[in-house]
Parts: C-alpha cells; structure tokens; sequence
C-alpha cells in the first residue's frame, strides 16, 4: 500500500468521524433465535423505492443470525439510553441472551423490537453483500414508528468508548 493510500484512508475515517452519525441497534430472528447488535454502518441507499443498507460484522453474533434470517429491524436510540447501547455493542450473544436484559415486544415478523427505541423500522432483507469484514443486508423497510420530533439520539463519538463484544 502507498503512503497516498495510507494519507487517504487516514483523512478519510478523519472525514467519517467529524460526520458523527448516529448509531443503531439492529434485532433479527430466525426460528426460535433472537440476536441483536450495535451498528456503525448503515446508509439510505434510494429514497423510490425506499431501501436501507445495515452492515453487520462477520463476527458478530448476529452475522450468523441474520444471515438465516428474512428480516431485520433497525432501531435509532436516545441519547438518555447509554446502557442500551452498551448491551448491544459491548457482549456478546455467544455468552447472554441480551433480550432478557432489556424491554422489547414481538414486532413484525416476530422480530424483537426495543420499547425504548426512539424510532425503529424493519423490512425484509432484499440482498446480502460482502463488502470484507461485514456483509451488508439491504432492506426494503416496511413497517416502523416514527422518533418524536427534535429526539436526541445517540451518536459515534457518544459509544466510541466501548469496547466490542467481538473483534469487527
């Protein structure tokens, strides 16, 4: 690799982490088995028709559950949910059954949706893509509840502390 690709990819994640998006917490299930994780990489990728690109590492625990899965559910949390962020970002479903540590309900599709979400949607997995280390799974969204206007909601620098329960 050249020191150019090195400069570029440097001033690139410097570009990335002044954006400070927001994070979200993606649920899937498939059969009997719920997952769910802290995401970093999600993008609105075509506003007609509506579609949802979420990347999801390869060793996550939730990589193997949404790749048996038919949908996924994408949750924007509030800022005042620090620990939500922690459960979903910080372990791991390998050791815990996160579920049981959080309040959520059944959803479309049976997914878990998270009570103390500021918004959510979800919507069927359309394609999967390996972009590398994650695979991204794109969504046609369609069904969710709207945040109430001006929520404050959490963002990278806000979870860049933790640390993951996987490996990225």
């Amino acid at each position: 690799m050249s020191e150019n690709t090195n400069d570029a990819e440097s001033d690139c994640a410097a570009v990335l982490a002044a954006a400070d998006y927001p994070v979200f917490v993606v649920t899937t299930r498939a059969g009997a088995e719920r997952s769910g994780c802290l995401v970093g990489f999600t993008a609105q990728v075509s506003i007609d028709p509506l579609r949802f690109l979420v990347g999801i590492s390869k060793s996550n625990h939730t990589f193997g559950v949404a790749e048996r899965a038919g949908r996924l559910a994408v949750h924007l949390l509030p800022r005042d949910r620090p620990a939500l962020a922690e459960l979903f970002g910080a372990e791991t479903g390998d050791e815990i059954d996160k579920f049981e540590r959080c309040a959520w309900r059944p959803g479309p599709g049976g997914l878990p949706i998270l009570t103390p979400a500021a918004g959510w949607f979800s919507g069927p997995i359309l394609e999967r893509h390996d972009y590398g280390d994650h695979v991204g799974m794109l969504l046609a969204p369609d069904a969710g509840s709207a945040p109430a206007s001006g929520v404050a909601v959490l963002r990278m620098a806000d979870v860049e502390h933790l640390e993951p329960g996987h490996r990225a």
